[in-house]
């Protein structure tokens, strides 16, 4: 089996990408649902960061804005709240693929910070979703919540997105129309599939 990882910045079209992988039946591992879950009342990592970041639990559950808000006034919290979710999902990664291994022949691991936590070295390819910087603008702003400051302290965690693409062996552009998005997904599925059989 091929484990493809695939990644972009924030407002990429990242995920309506995998979403468009798991329409043609193959088994997509979502990171940021797994720590929506992680962060859910009676998720394992509630407690954990409660023991940080009292302020960012608000009846049994981690409020990932208000969590976002501490990060942003002290930043060497992320590392801490990392250090706690990075191992809970890439546990929960583990079972996916140990499930995918039987019955499909490429699973696509759904990371949002791939190169930044060097989760390429758990990956056999990388698949980089990119758009047009002022797309990318455009998209992140009209999100609940998002004000252009925000958008510039998670840009600025991220790799830029020329070197993501310098580094991915496919690159999907979501600039384009979905009709040409999802040609471009399918064409990097037959090019796996050749690779399986080889």
């Amino acid at each position: 089996m091929i484990v493809a990882g695939i990644t972009g910045s924030i407002a990429m079209g990242k995920s309506e990408t995998a979403k468009m992988f798991a329409a043609r039946g193959i088994p997509v591992f979502d990171s940021d649902a797994a720590v929506h879950a992680l962060y859910a009342p009676g998720g394992a990592a509630v407690e954990p960061v409660r023991a940080l970041a009292p302020d960012a639990v608000v009846d049994g559950a981690v409020d990932r804005r208000k969590l976002a808000t501490l990060i942003q006034s002290d930043p060497a919290l992320l590392m801490k709240i990392e250090g706690i979710v990075h191992p809970l999902v890439k546990q929960r990664q583990a079972a996916f693929l140990a499930e995918a291994a039987q019955q499909a022949d490429i699973a696509v691991l759904d990371i949002p910070l791939l190169f930044e936590t060097g989760r390429e070295a758990d990956v056999d390819v990388v698949i980089v979703v990119t758009a047009k910087p002022e797309l990318q603008r455009e998209r992140a702003l009209a999100r609940g919540g998002m004000t252009a400051e925000k958008l510039d302290f998670i840009l600025s965690r991220q790799f830029p997105d020329a070197e993501k693409r310098a580094r991915a062996d496919y690159v999907i552009d979501t600039s384009v129309s979905l009709a040409e998005t999802e040609f471009e997904v399918d064409r990097v599925i037959a090019s796996l599939r050749a690779k399986e059989k080889a």
